[in-house]
């Protein structure tokens, strides 16, 4: 691995369409939502909390530093890409931010893919209502720092205000109407060479399963790219809550 990259950003924006175009690429590897963050910040918050102790008085405190720092390298260690573009909407958060900044050599890259609000909740409420959602599929889905869109929106939100180059933010639909023009940002963010991608054939080599997540369909990827109707009207007041935030 010569080059880990963080994608992250806003659910329902794409992200496992363009992990799907990126992996045509044998040289990167993109696959599906990565515990990388989560278990760095388990290690991180034990050998800082519950380990500390032991750690202080063997003097390992490095190898505190040494367990967090190998996990990306354990995590990935039977690819053999030089790329690795690991997917997570909590990257953009800034205690994540410092881990990047703290356990890899190079200065964070964070590609955020964004689109507005009431797609994003439009797009879940029709996941929900495709698989029998018991109860209004509207329901906790803009509830502040709730999963899967709040969340994420609050970590956008502090990587706009604090990008000093760090973060690429990418529009799902420049993705999906310039789809040429986009992959060639990104590539030139990531300082990579160029590769001739194929928009027409495009297949998810790191299928997700969705039943882990009682929400099937939530990653397919079609085989080309265009961007689906959302047939779901929204109530009156979650599209003025989706207007309001926003607005903020």
């Amino acid at each position: 691995m010569d080059k880990f990259i963080a994608l992250s950003g806003l659910p329902r924006s794409g992200s496992t369409l363009l992990s799907a175009i990126l992996s045509q690429n044998p040289n990167i590897h993109a696959e599906g939502n990565s515990a990388v963050c989560q278990l760095m910040w388990d290690m991180q918050q034990s050998c800082l909390g519950n380990s500390n102790e032991q750690l202080k008085a063997t003097y390992r405190e490095q190898t505190a530093f040494d367990l967090i720092s190998s996990i990306p390298k354990t995590y990935y260690k039977d690819t053999n890409a030089k790329v690795i573009i690991d997917k997570c909407r909590s990257w953009t958060l800034p205690d994540n931010m410092q881990m990047l900044y703290s356990y890899f050599e190079h200065k964070p890259k964070v590609i955020v893919l964004e689109r507005p609000i009431i797609e994003i909740v439009k797009s879940f409420v029709a996941l929900r209502i495709t698989n029998n959602w018991e109860g209004n599929p509207e329901d906790g889905l803009l509830d502040t720092w709730s999963e899967p869109i709040m969340r994420s929106y609050e970590g956008v939100k502090w990587a706009k205000a604090n990008n000093n180059g760090e973060f690429l933010f990418v529009q799902y639909d420049d993705l999906v109407n310039n789809t040429q023009d986009t992959i060639d940002t990104i590539y030139e963010f990531c300082e990579l060479e160029c590769f001739e991608h194929d928009f027409n054939n495009i297949t998810n080599k790191h299928p997700e399963d969705d039943t882990v997540y009682n929400m099937i369909g939530q990653h397919d990827v079609r085989p080309t790219i265009n961007k689906k109707d959302l047939d779901v009207v929204l109530t009156d007041a979650t599209i003025k809550k989706c207007k309001a935030i926003e607005n903020k």
